[in-house]
């Protein structure tokens, strides 16, 4: 959706705290998505087996609407922000209530990243570049609600590979070990998922 078509999230949460229903629902509706992917980045593939992603988000999504009132932010990222500290803290509920019924195991240890570790959620992946490419600077500048939007109509394929290069900051050689590729392949495979994230926003 091109930018001048996107709700301004300002605008909804002013009106939202006026009382207007419409555009609170509007707001938690607008941000399902982008908390679906963000939950997908935040844990492991072994997690994902005991607890469904959708699960999380609907708790934090309730748990936000319950306490709307105590959100003192005004733009979209303090929204944001505010949103990924309780969907960090529901992530984390979870793994410890497992890790008390379960043996824990090393090979477990599950990355809860902290909202404070980017001020972006699509922050560059690949360590060695000297200055972003522009596929990155692309990812940077934009909305992340507006990425992940757009994020949400992509193939599965290409969302699982730009989770994994742009959210969880994985190399090509650790995305291609997940999606049981060659690296070359899943070079590729990214290149191609974000042209066409980049057409899908256009």
């Amino acid at each position: 959706m091109p930018e001048s078509q996107f709700p301004n999230v300002s605008v909804l949460i002013a009106q939202a705290r006026q009382g207007d229903a419409g555009c609170r629902e509007q707001l938690f509706a607008l941000c399902r998505s982008y908390l679906e992917i963000v939950a997908r980045s935040q844990v492991e593939t072994w997690l994902r087996v005991k607890v469904d992603a959708s699960d999380l988000v609907q708790e934090t999504l309730l748990e936000a609407f319950r306490d709307f009132e105590r959100f003192g932010g005004n733009s979209e990222q303090e929204w944001l922000a505010w949103l990924k500290r309780i969907l960090a803290h529901n992530v984390a509920d979870f793994v410890r209530r497992y890790r008390g019924t379960a043996k824990r195991q090393p090979r477990r240890e599950v990355p809860i990243r902290s909202p404070q570790d980017s001020t972006h959620a699509f922050g560059a992946a690949e360590p060695a570049a000297p200055c972003p490419t522009p596929s990155q600077e692309f990812l940077q500048i934009e909305s992340e609600l507006r990425v992940t939007a757009a994020l949400a109509q992509l193939p599965a394929d290409y969302q699982e590979v730009i989770v994994l290069r742009n959210l969880q900051r994985l190399s090509f050689k650790e995305v291609a070990d997940r999606m049981e590729r060659s690296r070359p392949a899943v070079q590729m495979l990214w290149m191609r998922a974000i042209k066409k994230l980049q057409e899908t926003m256009e």
